[in-house]
């Protein structure tokens, strides 16, 4: 079960949390691993260190640094991969950071630089991964390939203090329904993790007391507890699973659904609305006592 022996995998992010331990799942599983991240001295440490952890349990893996949203970087770091193993069978992307402000308080470059990493990161790997594959199965050959995104559940919360972020998860998640939809008549499948972990971008700010380590017991936000699912999703068992969001944390997985398109209104007059209609026909449903949609982030007991 899960057999990935022969497979290969680019993890970008992959020095630290959630990439690291994605990493060493995949090579676990038999993966050969293309671990990715900036070049930066304490970066390239801690991938290097991810590389060694896995060869000392038998497994392959190479580190290639770079700027993941950078699209030269990225073409080279995919390119690394096929001269180095042949084929690539997994995308990962996982790279990321914070710039936490409300919206009144954030700058240009707050903003750019986070849609940048996240977004368009995603991008450039997606579109590397998505064109070798489709070039691959117009060819006639066989194609293995499975494009796993990492999003949040900040698209869905809004996280007010995160517009940045919340709007690159956002944009990532529709990107990556779209690709789901084009690529899975070739054979490759797409999905989107949605993880609740400790890791750098949680360790700091309002988040940290959520995220802590507790004394003793179960460690429901250890990054490794959203390895399995990344392990399961790349795996051959999970073929027919595609376009779906799944959001992982402790022993937990749960499949977003759809937003449907629930309360509807329709004009009793058959053509446009006015006003003082509107006003009326949702007076009931927007009454005294309605509360505004302010969910906010929030973490339910397990």
């Amino acid at each position: 079960m899960g057999d990935l022996t022969g497979k290969v995998a680019i993890v970008t992010g992959a020095g630290r949390g959630l990439g690291r331990g994605e990493a060493i799942q995949l090579a676990r599983q038999g993966a050969r691993v293309v671990i990715n991240d900036i070049n930066l001295p304490d970066a390239e440490e801690a991938a290097q260190a991810t590389v060694e952890e896995i060869k000392s349990f038998g497994g392959e893996a190479i580190a290639v640094f770079g700027d993941c949203a950078d699209t030269a970087d990225s073409e080279r770091l995919f390119k690394t991969a096929l001269d180095t193993y042949g084929d690539v069978n997994i995308m990962l992307n996982n790279a990321g950071f914070c710039r936490d402000k409300t919206i009144f308080g954030m700058s240009d470059e707050e903003f750019d630089s986070v849609i940048r990493v996240h977004l368009r990161g995603h991008f450039v790997n997606m579109r590397n991964a998505t064109k070798y594959w489709r070039e691959k199965a117009k060819s006639g050959e066989q194609v293995y390939g499975r494009l796993i995104s990492t999003s949040s559940e900040a698209m869905i919360f809004g996280s007010a203090g995160q517009p940045n972020y919340a709007a690159a998860k956002a944009g990532i998640t529709t990107m990556t329904m779209g690709a789901a939809q084009l690529m899975i008549k070739y054979g490759v499948t797409c999905n989107v993790i949605m993880p609740r972990a400790r890791t750098a971008m949680t360790d700091q700010g309002p988040t940290a007391a959520m995220f802590a380590a507790p004394d003793d017991g179960f460690d429901a936000f250890n990054p490794e507890n959203v390895a399995p699912l990344v392990g399961y999703l790349a795996s051959p068992e999970a073929g027919h699973i595609a376009g779906e969001v799944f959001v992982v944390w402790g022993g937990r997985v749960n499949i977003v659904q759809r937003p449907t398109l629930d309360v509807f209104y329709d004009n009793p007059k058959s053509g446009k609305w006015e006003v003082d209609g509107l006003h009326t026909a949702m007076a009931d449903y927007f009454n005294a006592d309605h509360t505004p949609v302010l969910d906010g982030y929030s973490v339910p007991p397990q």
